[in-house]
């Protein structure tokens, strides 16, 4: 494809000279072939090492905020990141333009909301594919993603996949930092779907005021046909101020279009009765909670705007599994429960205890930790919640990066110790869930949490082969043989 063609993607851009483009690449540490260098940076003196790695790397053009002097043919924007996401879609042929896009947006549930989403519509002949935390999905096929929501050359390089395979909706993560780098700015959205705002990402927000104001304003750009809100976040409930009665509403305590009520919760699943748009109906789920019932909700509640039967809807959910990594049950020992979830926000942490806390006939016991590098703010209250909830804390290391695990669990103990005396810390994960396993008898239940899914655990740069399911069964096995 000529630079020229993909400028004319989005207009504000200037061009200058000409290249035949065959690859779209941000990172200068690219192979090129034939490949556009996208620079974000724009500091003039980075932008231009930047441009000067890609060079040696065989970019033949570059998407830049400022025209450099290197004898390469340059297109110019303004708003890069904006550009970015334009001419990404344009060399992939604009796949979002033949696909239905639906965006999930909240700190919590945007993972399971979006995979009850794409169970609905598939079991109901729609084709759905799904892009998110847990990679990619659609049809029999799965593609693993570093980000939640991947950068504009992934993103549109998958969904092109999607549309070559006949997939007529996507359901997307669309995350904060995917907002505010513009990552998906030339989609329109057939809906965009609000969850919740809790703290989380305030080592790059800075504060919760600016962290709400991001995932809000996806909910003011008009670029979409439906918003689906829910009526019982503070932030959620100012979208729907905002958005001047535009906004359909879910929820459980708040007055809404949508609602749950005579919501019942046990070891086998969780059941209520929904009122979408008047229409009354029984749903029963094999997922666990009341977090859960929202985003079912959700759910239920776009399926119903886009022309699914409500029972339909219903039907598919109630054959949906545990989503994995999202309070999933991974084995039993010594007559107790062991669950796995991703909580790692404060709200997600409680939610998980507080629902798993309901099926508990003995005690709750607790292992988590938090990142490095990340949301310093939060270990401390992570803390507080897991002492006041659980009857026993075991704290240990999650993804440390470049920090010291030890000096993360210090600051999490900060917090316990505020509530309770009943806990310990590990530095080594493996070895605290083997710990923690010890310790169970009849009507235990064991959450591990912060991790989920994963497959890795981070230290100094390295990914090495990790998973708490793995450690679990590990564990498991040593003690039988014993």
């Amino acid at each position: 494809m000529k630079l020229s063609e993909l400028a004319k993607k989005y207009i504000p851009a200037e061009t200058y000279g000409e290249a035949e483009i065959e690859s779209v690449s941000s990172s200068s540490k690219t192979k090129f072939i034939k490949g556009l260098f996208v620079c974000n940076e724009k500091d003039r003196k980075k932008a231009e090492k930047y441009v000067d790695e890609a060079i040696r790397n065989g970019a033949v053009a570059v998407l830049l905020s400022e025209k450099c002097d290197r004898a390469i043919p340059q297109i110019v924007a303004a708003d890069i990141r904006s550009a970015y996401s334009h001419i990404a879609a344009a060399f992939y042929g604009d796949p979002q333009k033949d696909m239905r896009i639906i965006g999930v947006v909240g700190t919590n549930g945007k993972t399971t909301t979006c995979r009850l989403i794409s169970e609905i519509l598939n079991r109901n002949g729609h084709p759905c594919g799904n892009i998110g935390t847990l990679g990619a999905f659609f049809g029999d096929e799965k593609l693993p993603l570093d980000l939640t929501t991947p950068d504009p050359e992934d993103f549109f390089k998958v969904l092109a996949m999607m549309r070559d395979r006949k997939i007529k909706y996507v359901v997307t993560e669309l995350s904060a930092h995917a907002i505010y780098y513009k990552k998906l700015d030339c989609v329109f959205f057939e809906a965009l779907i609000f969850t919740n705002c809790t703290q989380d990402h305030l080592d790059f927000f800075r504060d919760m005021e600016s962290y709400s104001k991001v995932k809000s304003s996806v909910f003011l750009s008009n670029k979409c046909l439906y918003k689906v809100i829910n009526a019982d976040d503070e932030c959620g409930k100012e979208i729907i101020r905002s958005c001047g009665g535009s906004a359909v509403s879910y929820g459980v305590k708040s007055p809404a279009e949508v609602f749950a009520l005579k919501i019942k919760i046990k070891p086998s699943g969780t059941s209520f009765i929904v009122n979408a748009f008047d229409s009354v109906e029984s749903v029963r789920l094999k997922l666990l909670g009341v977090f859960n019932v929202y985003n079912a909700l959700a759910a239920l509640t776009f399926c119903c705007l886009e022309g699914i039967p409500l029972k339909d809807g219903i039907s598919a959910l109630k054959e949906v599994n545990a989503v994995e990594g999202r309070l999933e049950k991974v084995a039993s020992y010594n007559g107790a429960e062991i669950f796995v979830d991703y909580a790692h926000t404060p709200d997600g942490l409680e939610n998980a205890l507080l629902t798993l806390g309901k099926i508990t006939e003995n005690n709750l016991i607790c292992l988590f930790g938090c990142g490095g590098n990340r949301d310093k703010q939060k270990r401390a209250v992570m803390g507080r919640v897991a002492g006041d909830i659980a009857d026993f804390v075991i704290v240990t290391s999650d993804n440390p990066r470049y920090e010291d695990a030890d000096l993360i669990i210090k600051d999490i103990v900060k917090g316990v110790r505020e509530a309770t005396l009943d806990f310990i810390a590990f530095s080594d994960r493996e070895q605290a869930i083997n710990y923690a396993i010890s310790l169970l008898s009849r009507g235990d239940v064991l959450l591990i949490a912060g991790k989920g899914a994963e497959e890795y655990q981070e230290v100094m740069g390295v990914k090495r082969e990790y998973s708490d399911k793995k450690a679990v069964t590990l564990a498991i096995g040593e003690k039988s043989l014993a």
